[in-house]
């Protein structure tokens, strides 16, 4: 697995894929030692609130729907690394 030897700093996850289903793989990803570290946003057609709740009960960094326009996909992506970057620095001052 490439997150093995590797730590993405952000992994978009699709709910539906050919093999293995986006919470599988999310399941997989969090049960690594080093997954736990990992963000996952899923990143998704699917709204329906089954879907939504299943996976948010997975507690991934965030859902994002395919159907959002990209200008503000992007900044979605974008507020979360901000928040990602303000939470180091928070965390750095406290100890």
């Amino acid at each position: 697995m490439y997150i093995a030897d590797n730590t993405p700093d952000l992994i978009l996850l699709d709910y539906e894929m050919p093999v293995t289903s986006g919470p599988q793989v999310l399941e997989m990803i969090r049960s690594e030692s080093r997954g736990d570290s990992i963000p996952v946003i899923f990143l998704t057609g699917k709204g329906e609130r089954e879907s939504v709740l299943k996976v948010l009960a997975l507690k991934p960094d965030g859902y994002l729907l395919k159907s959002m326009e990209r200008p503000k996909l992007l900044a979605a992506i974008d507020e979360f690394f901000e928040k990602q970057k303000y939470q180091k620095l928070h965390d750095n001052n406290i100890s």
